[in-house]
């Protein structure tokens, strides 16, 4: 992970959006302190993996909302792309240019901003990892994030359940090779639905990078070789979508069990039209307004959060199976996040 200088034209290519307590507005600050803890001022810095993902948009949202409400200044800013590391240590020396005291961030890596947050920390800035947790976790102060492994283990009882005693043909439409989510949710799943990675129920896996486009075409790739399937992994919703779509162009959809983890309105939504049996609906909004009321805790006293805060998943559908806690759709449609509800 490199290390970026200051410079006008570097910071130009960070996507900024700067929200004051009396409304929203663009500005760069070129200068000043970091805001001490115990000052009673909380100054919030936000750092996304981008600022168009409709995730990241609800947890920018309601990361502006809690500040406003709590009386803190909050500064956002995000990286240009999925995985634009530099974009985001960037972004983390703009806002210790502008003074912040805490910075929350979803690290597009979990080791590509390492230098930068603890060059923060060492400064006295409070770092808080939400959604996407550092490797090592004590990179940070505390993580406010989604139990990637419970979700995926969710999603794995869920499908098991769904097919009645029936030994699963799987296939696996996973996310980005080695990045800590995906291998958190297939992990769980894997133990959810009882196998492992050199189970013989497992008949092929494709990597998509969360990309709806990508899980089509892995998915068509892999009905080549076999359609005698009766369930299907998806890692996240987008690549869940791709996959339906490639199941009915085959008309394989009504064999196949499906499960997803998301919770987006749109996810939901899919689940509602039968897209796909279910979805692991996680809480962007809690995580935003937990990392928020820790900053303006920090700011007050100096009180630190540690270690890793769980917020939460839960499993949506209209089929409800026995043992496996579930909301149906009704319920979904309004806690979920990124479209109109």
């Amino acid at each position: 992970m490199r290390q970026r200088s200051l410079s006008a034209l570097a910071l130009a290519a960070v996507v900024g959006t700067v929200l004051g307590t009396a409304g929203c507005t663009v500005e760069r600050h070129w200068g000043g302190n970091t805001t001490p803890a115990g000052s009673g001022k909380a100054r919030v810095g936000l750092v996304t993996k981008t600022d168009t993902n409709p995730y990241f948009v609800e947890l920018r949202n309601a990361a502006g909302a809690a500040a406003k409400a709590n009386g803190a200044d909050f500064h956002a800013l995000a990286g240009q792309f999925d995985g634009d590391n530099d974009g985001q240590v960037r972004a983390i020396e703009n806002l210790m240019q502008q003074g912040v005291n805490t910075i929350l961030i979803t690290p597009s890596s979990s080791t590509g901003v390492l230098k930068a947050i603890k060059d923060a920390r060492d400064a006295g800035v409070l770092v808080i990892a939400l959604d996407t947790a550092t490797e090592p976790a004590d990179a940070v102060d505390a993580t406010f994030a989604t139990d990637n492994f419970a979700a995926g283990q969710q999603q794995g009882a869920y499908v098991k359940a769904s097919l009645g005693g029936v030994d699963p043909k799987l296939l696996m439409v996973d996310g980005t090779a080695g990045s800590s989510v995906d291998t958190q949710r297939h992990g769980g799943f894997l133990k959810g639905i009882g196998l492992t990675d050199s189970s013989p129920e497992i008949k092929g896996h494709t990597n998509a990078g969360g990309d709806q486009s990508q899980a089509q075409q892995g998915m068509e790739n892999l009905l080549q070789r076999s359609t005698d399937l009766n369930a299907v992994y998806s890692m996240n919703e987008p690549m869940g979508r791709g996959a339906y779509a490639a199941l009915k162009a085959r008309g394989l959809t009504g064999q196949i069990v499906m499960g997803s983890i998301d919770g987006g309105c749109e996810g939901v939504q899919n689940v509602k039209d039968g897209l796909y049996a279910a979805t692991v609906m996680q809480f962007p909004k809690k995580m935003a307004e937990q990392g928020v009321l820790a900053a303006v805790e920090y700011a007050k006293t100096g009180k630190k959060p540690t270690g890793f805060v769980n917020t939460g998943s839960t499993v949506i559908t209209d089929k409800p199976m026995p043992g496996v806690p579930s909301q149906n759709t009704t319920w979904g449609l309004q806690n979920c996040w990124g479209g109109a509800k």
